[in-house]
């Protein structure tokens, strides 16, 4: 079974993209975040571009999908590569103060100038910035200590930009998803399908589960510390190496969801999703 190319890029997304170029200018700090399973495929290629020499946070964000070994693994490639991971987990709150720190250092240049300028200081402004559904607003919603903006586990909640106070000393921005106008690369498009990081209406179910299923495969044939077999097996009844992704959901189908491949498919994609497989990154650091 082909995949067909995946693209989206829905009408708000590219004004909220304009909208945010243009407010940039306004930002001491960016807040990049990204998935912890996929986070070079959650890599915007215009990141550089925006930021230009303003100071990054690199946020990691949902680090509870994922295993210690993995988390290890990241941080020690992202260091190696000159930059600090803030691993967090948005929902529980986990690392997220580590994150309001982080961006008031990298902004203390700013009043510092100003100071020698003879100015008083001003709250550091700080933009969230990152593919749709990485958990941007829960990060802000936590960092808040309350809910100030809509946060659901699907892509395209936030659509507007807005400015939020969130003490004396730092102003954030939280932003709508931005996504490439474009994806050129379909391996990490399908990526950001396969954990719900893209609009549902881009990709194709069935064959987005089959994908799933290979590139398990991939990795396990790659040394995977993952145990991908003994989970699959215990919950669907089929071993990985039994055939294609594309077999074993028809298999799963046939044998639990009286030969429903769409549902089966859904079923598959939403046990990973919300961790019932296990703590699975679909990213390596590269080697």
């Amino acid at each position: 079974m082909s995949t067909p190319e995946i693209q989206w890029y829905p009408g708000h997304i590219a004004k909220a993209e304009k909208a945010l170029v243009d407010q940039l200018s306004r930002v001491d700090v960016v807040l990049e975040v990204r998935d912890a399973r996929i986070p070079v495929s959650t890599r915007h290629p215009k990141v550089d571009v925006w930021v230009g020499d303003k100071p990054r946070v690199l946020v990691i964000n949902r680090v509870d999908m994922i295993s210690t070994e993995a988390r290890t693994a990241w941080e020690t490639w992202f260091r190696q590569q000159g930059e600090v991971p803030y691993f967090t987990d948005g929902q529980q709150g986990t690392g997220v103060k580590a994150i309001a720190k982080a961006a008031q250092t990298a902004g203390e240049a700013v009043n510092q100038r100003r100071q020698a300028r003879g100015m008083k200081p001003r709250p550091i402004r700080a933009v969230v910035i990152g593919f749709p559904n990485v958990g941007k607003s829960a990060l802000i919603n936590r960092l808040l200590n309350r809910k100030v903006v809509a946060s659901a586990r699907r892509a395209g909640i936030t659509r507007q930009l807005r400015w939020i106070r969130l003490s004396g000393d730092l102003d954030l921005l939280d932003a709508p998803g931005v996504i490439p106008s474009r994806m050129d690369d379909q391996a990490a498009a399908l990526k950001l399908a396969i954990c719900d990081d893209i609009g549902e209406a881009s990709y194709d179910t069935q064959r987005t589960a089959a994908a799933f299923l290979d590139v398990l495969k991939g990795l396990q044939q790659n040394n995977s510390p993952d145990d991908y077999q003994a989970i699959l097996q215990a919950r669907y009844g089929l071993a990985l190496d039994d055939g294609t992704g594309e077999d074993f959901v028809a298999q799963v189908a046939e044998q639990k969801f009286q030969g429903n491949i769409e549902r089966t498919a859904k079923r598959i994609l939403n046990d990973f999703r919300i961790g019932l497989l296990g703590q699975w990154v679909l990213e390596w650091p590269p080697t």
